[in-house]
């Protein structure tokens, strides 16, 4: 299975549902509709759908079906770009190789696209719900709201402004909460409404943090000659930092072996995700 291939074929129905989820940039408040599409449209590889919809495959499920899950998290990760990108934050100017949306609007129209997009994947989370699976989107609300919120990526946000990073375990707290995260969620929140059983989410849970955690530690390598930040490479060296990254995606490989061979779509999305350009 080849990971971009998966991502390609996922990113038309991940395009088309996130379209119908978000109001047209011509119905009114105009000037906030448009500023939350900047940076969905075009977006990026659209990884974390594609790890939703392939967590799905991986428990016998359908990937079309999941679409709200898949749809809900790109919300937030986009969301979560948009404040991220502004002045008070990393105050940066292009993502997506166009302006940011503080840029290309102005920074409290930024914010505000921002809260609009979060309330909004929450939202098309539970569009549609019928009551044989309003117990399991629930659940999913629940568990996106987690890996969102100050538990989560808010709170992973905080501590790296912070910054004073001064250990593997510090650096790593940071990734687990502010990458980590999310990437566990996509997977669960598909699994989930796939009708995962609470074993199986809790072995693609585990498989989700470490490929997180190695995930950003790969941003860590590609940026290495950055200002480094919240970085493994800065406190070990970019040695360890690799081997790190490979023995977490091992781990994350293991603890999905028993799932066979309808989860290879997802393996190749772990392995895609930790060794993209090295």
């Amino acid at each position: 299975m080849d990971a971009q291939e998966y991502l390609a074929a996922c990113l038309p129905r991940v395009d088309h549902a996130l379209d119908e989820a978000l109001p047209s940039a011509s119905e009114p408040p105009a000037r906030l509709h448009a500023a939350m599409r900047h940076l969905i449209f075009p977006g990026g590889k659209r990884l974390r759908p594609a790890l939703a919809l392939a967590a799905a495959e991986a428990v016998g499920g359908d990937a079309d079906a999941v679409l709200p899950a898949a749809v809900a998290v790109e919300l937030v990760h986009v969301y979560s770009l948009v404040h991220d990108d502004l002045p008070c934050m990393d105050d940066d100017v292009e993502r997506r190789g166009r302006p940011t949306v503080h840029v290309a609007f102005d920074e409290a129209t930024a914010v505000l696209a921002g809260d609009a997009l979060l309330t909004a994947a929450f939202g098309a989370l539970v569009a549609g719900a019928t009551e044989r699976d309003a117990a399991a989107r629930a659940l999913a609300v629940r568990d996106l709201a987690h890996a969102a919120g100050a538990a989560g990526l808010v709170g992973g946000q905080i501590d790296d402004l912070a910054g004073a990073f001064d250990s593997a375990a510090a650096v790593e707290s940071v990734h687990t909460r502010k990458s980590a995260a999310l990437i566990a969620a996509a997977i669960s929140t598909g699994a989930r409404l796939a009708g995962a059983s609470e074993a199986q989410l809790a072995v693609l849970h585990a498989a989700g943090i470490a490929t997180g955690i190695a995930f950003q530690i790969t941003d860590d390598l590609l940026d290495a000659d950055e200002d480094e930040g919240c970085s493994l490479v800065r406190v070990i060296g970019e040695a360890a930092a690799r081997e790190r990254a490979q023995a977490l995606l091992d781990s994350a490989l293991e603890q999905i072996a028993d799932l066979g061979a309808r989860a290879e779509p997802l393996r190749a999305l772990l392995r895609y995700a930790v060794q993209r350009k090295l």
